[in-house]
């Protein structure tokens, strides 16, 4: 019996359509499942961070471990009906999360499943949680500002889109209050903001989202929330989760702002999934890799230039196009400690720390900044002009009050000199000071400072001068709308300016009595 060749030809066709409608997977067998921790053999061909869909529907893990003889998986659903000898299949997928304007106003845990009673999600872009950062070339230097609408840290520790500034304090010393009000503040500003709650009580987080929601922040802010009561692995996505969504807004070009809260705890959550694969304990019986934990999710955030956004979104074809992701990390001490092996770690991450201090928080000052210890890195790079013509010297006058405040205690007779130096540093705490859900404008921030810098404060009392910024704010607003405007939006300064201040001052000073 013979074929003709166009028969055989017909033949392979139908067999390599038939076999192209088979998926090939690998298969591997539990051995055991402890803790959620699920081993696995005969698992080949597969990577790290791969998601291994479990038996019977019952979810997915990700791989943690790859070892001779088996790996290790943590399961990321509930792991009660699992069982030794069942069959676990490879996917040959990385875990990816939603990402997109459909996020905005919505509260989603780690996975990106929503958890605010608002409905599905229906995003049409997906991002690996773990993505590499943009390299050197891709980066532009770091010079416009993100207004905290904190006068302190605006003036004095200046935070640039881009940056990646540590927040840290002990606990109950208002760091999570100073990131909610930095969030309202950039209602105006047009930056997305994405808050990753990491180990937090359900009931803080509600309370955020209300006072949020109060101050109608939601349009512009994301929730990823992974709460105490969840698994160590939720816990462990939440931060790179978080981080891919934010990407997802610098990537087309916009501002975003990312705040964890709290790194420490997601140090922790590590650590129990570490010891629990049984990998070597090190310092305070951290892993050895935990450095690299923090270093790969904060080295993402950064101001990217207009070439790196074209690989993703070829229409920007100018080159005014540049998208930044500036990041807040949160990590809590004890007793002031910022020598602890995480702090350090983060600390030398970072490029800069705002420290929060117990004895200035209980003392009445707040934000309870303590200016010796917090630094930006940035420095003024990351001011407007004329917000470093104003506080150019801040920072030296309050160390000299502090000096000299701890040496007038032991003396009666002090010369003029010092006597004006404790009355301008005393004004100078008062003038920082600030309420809570109050953040200022720039315009208001300039206000102040400069009548502190050219003497108009010098027959001012201390327990009046929050009276007088608040009248003058109003009155320069209702006489000076114009200048209001141009001074938020170009932050410049000449002598023309420099003159209208003063006349706005001396003109407020002759109608109204403080």
């Amino acid at each position: 019996m013979s074929f003709k060749f166009e028969e055989i030809s017909e033949i392979i066709k139908y067999r390599l359509n038939k076999l192209k409608n088979i998926d090939y997977y690998y298969e591997g067998k539990i051995i055991s499942i402890i803790d959620g921790i699920i081993r696995i053999t005969g698992l080949s061909n597969v990577f790290l961070n791969e998601i291994l869909e479990l038996p019977d529907n019952l979810g997915y893990a990700l791989i943690f471990d790859l070892d001779k003889d088996f790996i290790s998986a943590i399961s990321l659903s509930s792991y009660n009906k699992l069982k030794p000898g069942m069959i676990i299949k490879s996917t040959g997928n990385v875990l990816e999360i939603p990402v997109g304007d459909c996020l905005l106003g919505r509260v989603i845990d780690s996975l990106g499943r929503p958890i605010d009673g608002k409905g599905n999600l229906i995003c049409n872009n997906f991002y690996p949680i773990e993505r590499e950062s943009p390299l050197i070339i891709d980066r532009r230097y770091i010079n416009r500002p993100l207004c905290t609408g904190y006068k302190a840290i605006d003036s004095m520790i200046p935070i640039g889109l881009g940056q990646r500034e540590l927040i840290i304090g002990d606990r109950k010393t208002g760091k999570t209050s100073l990131v909610v009000d930095i969030i309202i503040n950039q209602k105006k500003l047009n930056v997305k903001c994405i808050y990753v709650s990491i180990g937090q009580k359900l009931s803080s987080v509600y309370n955020i989202i209300e006072k949020l929601d109060y101050y109608n922040c939601l349009n512009h802010t994301i929730f990823v929330v992974s709460t105490s009561s969840d698994e160590a692995v939720m816990q462990y996505i939440a931060p790179y989760s978080g981080c891919s969504i934010a990407e997802y807004f610098r990537d087309n070009g916009e501002d975003a702002l990312i705040i964890y809260d709290d790194l420490s705890k997601h140090a922790i959550s590590y650590r129990q999934i570490s010891l629990l694969l049984r990998r070597t304990p090190g310092r305070e019986a951290y892993p050895g890799d935990i450095f690299y934990l923090h270093s790969r999710l904060l080295e993402r955030s950064a101001y990217v230039n207009y070439k790196f956004i074209r690989k993703f979104n070829s229409k920007y074809n100018i080159n005014s196009i540049n998208g930044s992701l500036t990041s807040l990390p949160i990590v809590e001490t004890y007793e002031g400690d910022i020598s602890s092996f995480i702090a350090t770690n983060i600390i030398s991450i970072t490029d800069g720390q705002i420290f929060l201090e117990s004895d200035l928080f209980n003392s009445g000052i707040k934000p309870a900044i303590n200016p010796g210890i917090s630094v930006s890195r940035v420095g003024s790079s990351a001011q407007t002009e004329i917000m470093k013509n104003l506080s150019s010297s801040l920072r030296t006058s309050l160390s000299q009050y502090y000096e000299l405040l701890n040496f007038s205690q032991f003396s009666s007779n002090l010369d003029s000199n010092t006597i004006n130096t404790l009355n301008y540093g005393g004004k100078l705490i008062e003038i920082l000071k600030q309420k809570q859900y109050c953040p200022y404008s720039l315009f208001k921030q300039i206000l102040i400072l400069f009548s502190l810098k050219y003497g108009y404060l010098d027959d001012i009392s201390i327990d009046k001068i929050s009276l007088f910024e608040e009248k003058l704010y109003n009155y320069a607003c209702s006489k000076y709308y114009k200048l209001k405007n141009r001074i938020n939006i170009l932050g410049i300064i000449n002598k023309k300016i420099i003159n209208i201040l003063k006349n706005i001052i001396i003109s407020f000073k002759s109608k109204f009595i403080i």
